[in-house]
């Protein structure tokens, strides 16, 4: 990741995206055991910041190069390209949504699944609902994080730009940005409860543009911060601090031992709390130092899950949305014991990998097959 331009691909971003991606669907399904195998209950941060920092950072490394090389129109053109799958994967995983609890509401006569998803204001205006889905303004729960990834690339041409010419700029706008929405309340309004997004676009933007200028325009500056000693000191200290800290949550003997003003939780997700942000990139420094691009066990066979995943992120975080909502109705109908718990998160941990094998079974077939020309 230190590397402002890598010849090959970093298999650390396949790996730690696909970790991600298995640790959004272990925490989307509630009340589960399996969870306290996830960074989010030992720090500040958790999956959100490292599936939206990896994001960045891929973004900019692969239409970096189009834009240095085939210039502004080329790369937002492809950009938007990526920008209209996403779109395409959004509306068509809300519908499924909205239809797998319509089901379930059905066949089991409990309408508090409508309630709890925030689909119930679809059975009573479905008209006015999926104009507002279209729109973007009617988000369902666990599928938020992907409108954000949506506008962020959205807005990417012009923030790539910037990262290239004016890598200054681009932080001073990023970070008003930020200001405006931690500060300032800044953010977009949601259908029909006048809500707003949980992720919010003018906050998240932060770490996106951070991931990008660390693919590309980090250069010297990234590398001194990553070889200093007292850097990485620092990081571990506050790691450590955060840890214990956030273990005030679950143990309350401890919270009464801490000073009223240290009980900072909950933190502020939605507008991505600067404490938030500082333990994810603290996290960040760390792994890069402790995990070498050339690491050994990249390569081994236990590796190859997280990395297939994490090459095929767009379809797996849509399977686990699926997944992690049928795993809610399971524990609720069928069992919620732990050993059922575990079942549900191993099988979908399993489902989530067969799927990015398939896609990059697909995939070698496509290389393999000669040009042929098309038909007409």
């Amino acid at each position: 990741m230190n590397s402002p331009a890598p010849k090959s691909r970093d298999l650390r971003l396949d790996f730690f995206r696909g970790l991600s991606l298995w640790f959004i669907f272990i925490n989307h399904v509630p009340s589960n055991v399996m969870s306290w195998f996830t960074n989010r209950n030992y720090g500040f941060s958790d999956a959100a910041e490292i599936f939206v920092f990896i994001s960045g950072y891929t973004a900019a490394f692969v239409y970096g190069r189009v834009m240095q090389e085939s210039g502004f129109i080329i790369a937002s053109a492809r950009i938007l390209k990526r920008v209209w799958q996403l779109y395409v994967a959004f509306v068509f995983l809300s519908v499924i949504y909205i239809a797998q609890t319509a089901y379930v509401v059905h066949r089991f006569d409990n309408p508090l699944y409508a309630d709890e998803m925030v689909a119930l204001h679809f059975f009573q205006q479905p008209e006015a609902i999926l104009l507002e889905v279209l729109r973007l303004r009617f988000l369902l729960a666990n599928v938020n994080i992907l409108p954000l990834y949506i506008l962020l690339m959205l807005a990417f041409p012009l923030m790539l730009w910037l990262v290239l010419r004016k890598p200054a700029v681009a932080f001073v706008l990023s970070i008003a940005l930020w200001a405006a929405a931690y500060f300032g309340g800044l953010n977009l309004k949601l259908y029909p409860m006048e809500q707003t997004w949980f992720f919010n676009p003018f906050a998240w933007q932060l770490l996106f543009l951070i991931g990008a200028w660390c693919a590309v325009g980090s250069g010297d500056r990234l590398e001194k911060i990553l070889r200093s000693r007292a850097v990485l000191a620092l990081c571990i200290a506050y790691l450590a601090v955060a840890c214990v800290w956030n273990a005030t949550i679950y143990f309350p003997g401890l919270a009464r031992e801490v000073p009223g003003w240290m009980l900072i939780f909950p933190l502020n997700k939605s507008d991505l709390s600067p404490l938030r942000l500082a333990h994810f990139l603290a996290q960040a420094i760390v792994v890069v130092r402790l995990v070498p691009a050339d690491a050994g066990f990249l390569r081994t066979p236990w590796a190859q899950p997280l990395i297939l995943c994490g090459r095929h992120s767009l379809e797996v975080f849509c399977l686990g949305v699926f997944l992690s909502l049928t795993a809610l109705f399971m524990l609720s109908e069928i069992s919620g014991s732990v050993a059922m718990q575990v079942f549900i998160n191993l099988a979908g941990i399993a489902l989530m990998v067969a799927l990015a094998a398939l896609l990059s079974w697909y995939k070698s077939l496509d290389r393999r097959l000669p040009n042929k020309p098309v038909a007409t």
